[in-house]
């Protein structure tokens, strides 16, 4: 038989039948075992430790403790109030071609950003030792150290450090719309205050709303260092408390509980805001909500949700 009759023979040939072989991801179950080993160490680990969880129960319906989360929260959304304002102004102003705007906008960005928030606290505080005296002359007139308290002191110096980094996230969310947007809004007559507020903004909503979403819960956990300049917010009452009975991780633990809580609350509200401001994409589907999400796994609406 000559080589040619043998390929002829060879390809009239069934093909053997292949087996499927299904890929074999040890790295991914190895990372697994080791996370879930990491955990069962450190549960272990923590119910073998001296913690009294009985005084974490009393504690963390402790009323000093509720309130200083409450006011954590109360100066998270001060702080955040003034910042949102001020991030969005400025990131205007930075945008803007008249240099002597666009560059007073940036030295307030550079001097916020580049000081810790904690010495900006203190400077707050601290104010009355340049200005003994404020007011408008013949209608009021008052001493600064009676003005400014440290909740005001600590309102005024976070929103301030929140601004300049707000302001960042705003120019970014503006820079994201495409130009042709503003073009065609002022090709139909309206002004520049009409096109930022009516076309812009709500389109770089989309792109502004995640990051500001992590500024507010790192401003809720940054509310900490007020507790420099007197402002007792949750942990300055936990030390206060511990500092008597000696229950140091007790403590710290509730403190960890209801800053858990307060955060997730904001995330919710987050997810909420995302969505409200996604419905104006056309290119990407909607977050399902947690309630759409347990239907479509449990197959009670498996229809595309928009």
């Amino acid at each position: 038989m000559n080589s040619q009759t043998e390929q002829s023979v060879k390809s009239n040939a069934p093909a053997p039948e292949l087996r499927i072989v299904p890929r074999r991801h040890v790295g991914r179950w190895a990372g697994a075992a080791a996370v879930v080993l990491l955990l069962v160490w450190l549960g272990v680990s923590f119910a073998q430790a001296q913690i009294d969880w009985p005084t974490v129960q009393e504690y963390l319906n402790a009323p000093a403790l509720i309130m200083g989360i409450g006011l954590a929260i109360v100066l998270t959304v001060v702080a955040m109030l003034i910042g949102l304002v001020l991030g969005v102004v400025t990131a205007v102003m930075r945008l803007s071609k008249n240099p002597v705007v666009s560059g007073v906008a940036w030295l307030y960005v550079w001097v916020f950003r580049g000081t810790p928030v904690y010495l900006q606290l203190l400077m707050w505080f601290n104010l009355a030792l340049i200005f003994p005296v404020v007011g408008i002359p013949g209608v009021f007139q008052g001493r600064m150290v009676d003005l400014l308290t440290p909740f005001i002191a600590a309102s005024i110096g976070l929103g301030l450090n929140q601004g300049a980094y707000t302001s960042e996230v705003v120019r970014s969310g503006i820079l994201s719309v495409d130009e042709g947007q503003t073009e065609a809004a002022q090709a139909v007559g309206m002004t520049r205050l009409q096109t930022m507020r009516r076309i812009v903004l709500p389109q770089a909503m989309r792109v502004i709303i995640p990051p500001v979403g992590n500024e507010v819960i790192g401003m809720l956990k940054t509310t900490s260092l007020a507790s420099a300049i007197g402002v007792t917010e949750i942990l300055a009452e936990a030390q206060h408390i511990y500092f008597v009975n000696n229950r140091i991780m007790e403590l710290l633990i509730v403190c960890a509980v209801w800053y858990l809580a307060a955060v997730s609350i904001l995330s919710i509200g987050q997810f909420y805001l995302e969505r409200h401001f996604a419905k104006g994409s056309s290119s990407k589907q909607l977050p399902l909500t947690p309630v759409q999400r347990l239907k479509s796994i449990f197959g009670t609406n498996r229809k595309a949700m928009r």
